[in-house]
């Protein structure tokens, strides 16, 4: 019994003694040509070690991270670098509020090279645990075998939440947790028989707040602070497809509008402000506080062939949820012009700033490659461009942290066509980090990977669900 164990640990050392070690090293002026890029980042101290690969062709690498006294290592054959958990979750412990310092020796043809090291910011300000997303093939105008899936990003450790094999194959979406609640959510099943799926911290069910003057079901929704509301888009979507490969598929609305569903009451609110058949109304949100809701809107209707014409302006109505009553009048923050179009506001938790996805027209900028994330400045209405965030191809489909010190948001920066979470700070004086990619056990992760993360949402707590009760709560409310 004992060789049992003691031979992962001969194996161990056998390997380690066949991993060549450094000597004889050259040093390098460059950065070492890592993927993903932690050069300069910032990230939580609550992260997951932040594993990479050199994109340079290597026989062994050796890695090294410090801080605060304390050194961790990876020592292997290959160009991947992983470091142990617990080690890892020391280090961050020693970098808090700091930094650590990342050195990179290769072992190319050879000779053993050092590159320059680099330094990865730690911040105090950790971020919410857990992290949901739908994955699926990144044409999106056909689905199968859909998943969504909830990440412990403080470790490597994930979960289906939603399965399409509970679901009938069927197109599932948009899981959101409610403000500061990780166990508050829901998320879509669509077809006939499904709706929004309501996880009330394990108790699931399916609503249907539909009524014969809506256009559809709702679409694009968000909860209240406190939970009790829930702002929905009911629109009326067409697909189409361009002629121009670098736009690939577009989506924009003949109709649409906004209301506000109350769980409490099982009641529908509404205003013929946020109703207007002249008008498209979509993309709700609530405000920090719950007394206000940010919209976007456009002049309707729209003609296929004049899609790149519509603009979305940034607007705001006024809401009482003591007495369940949107306000009298309508004020825009951003206007929609030529070459900008406004869509997917969220508001930061502390009410201060509100991130916003720009593109040249219309509603579905994932495929937009000019689709960039901007941050406006409720108190002064100042923009910040965040380009320190945007990349060349789509940013869009963002989220904050529970905190507001992070948000997340789908990139297809990497290749141009597969959607990844990537990670951004906000300091407490808007001051905006480069972003960072989700780390993963596997550094060659991403190279193999064949679906995209879609709508990422961070969460501080796990749900309480599974697949089996989604499809059980499909069941009963049909």
């Amino acid at each position: 019994m004992k060789i049992k164990y003691i031979l992962p640990a001969v194996l161990a050392g056998l390997l380690a003694a066949c991993t060549p070690s450094p000597e004889n090293v050259g040093e390098s002026e460059a950065l070492p040509p890592i993927y993903p890029d932690y050069v300069g980042v910032t990230v939580p101290q609550n992260i997951a070690p932040l594993n990479f690969l050199l994109r340079d062709s290597c026989e062994a690498l050796y890695v090294t991270a410090a801080a605060g006294g304390y050194e961790i290592k990876s020592h292997k054959k290959g160009c991947e670098a992983d470091f142990d958990l617990l080690e890892w979750k020391k280090l961050m412990e020693k970098g808090a509020g700091k930094g650590i310092t990342v050195t990179v020796t290769a072992l190319i043809g050879d000779d053993w090279i050092k590159y320059k090291p680099f330094e990865v910011g730690v911040s105090d300000d950790k971020i919410d645990s857990y992290l949901t997303y739908r994955l699926i093939e990144p044409d999106y105008e056909v689905f199968s075998r859909l998943q969504i899936v909830e990440r412990n990003i403080e470790d490597f450790s994930e979960r289906v939440i939603c399965d399409y094999n509970t679901v009938g194959n069927r197109c599932m979406n948009c899981h959101t947790h409610a403000p500061g609640d990780g166990d508050l959510s829901f998320l879509y099943v669509r077809g006939e028989g499904g709706g929004m799926v309501l996880n009330d911290h394990g108790k699931i069910r399916l609503l249907d707040f539909k009524t014969p003057d809506m256009v559809s079901g709702s679409v694009y929704a968000q909860f209240d602070p406190t939970g009790r509301y829930i702002v929905f888009s009911t629109n009326a979507i067409i697909p189409a497809f361009h002629s121009r490969p670098e736009k690939r598929l577009e989506v924009f609305d003949t109709k649409s509008d906004v209301y506000v569903y109350d769980l409490k009451q099982d009641k529908v609110l509404r205003s013929p402000l946020l109703a207007d058949s002249t008008r498209l109304e979509t993309f709700p949100t609530f405000s920090s506080d719950g007394d206000a809701i940010y919209y976007c809107v456009a002049n309707g209707p729209v003609r296929p062939s004049a899609i790149d014409s519509v603009h979305y302006s940034l607007c705001r109505i006024g809401f009482d949820p003591k007495l369940g009553k949107l306000g009298a009048k309508t004020d825009t923050i951003v206007s929609g012009i030529p070459g900008r179009s406004v869509s997917h506001p969220r508001v930061s938790p502390d009410g201060k700033r509100l991130l916003y996805t720009v593109s040249d027209f219309g509603t579905f900028p994932i495929w937009h490659r000019e689709a960039d994330l901007q941050m406006i400045d409720l108190g002064s209405g100042k923009i910040d461009t965040l380009q320190v965030v945007n990349s060349e191809m789509s940013d869009t489909y963002h989220s904050w942290s529970s905190t507001g010190r992070w948000f997340v948001f789908a990139s297809k920066r990497d290749d141009g066509l597969y959607g990844k979470p990537y990670f951004a700070h906000v300091s407490a004086d808007g001051k905006v980090s480069k972003p960072f990619l989700l780390p993963q056990k596997s550094p060659s992760f991403y190279d193999d990977n064949l679906k995209s993360f879609n709508v990422p949402d961070l969460g501080p707590a796990a749900v309480s669900f599974m697949p089996r009760d989604v499809a059980s709560a499909i069941s009963e409310g049909k």
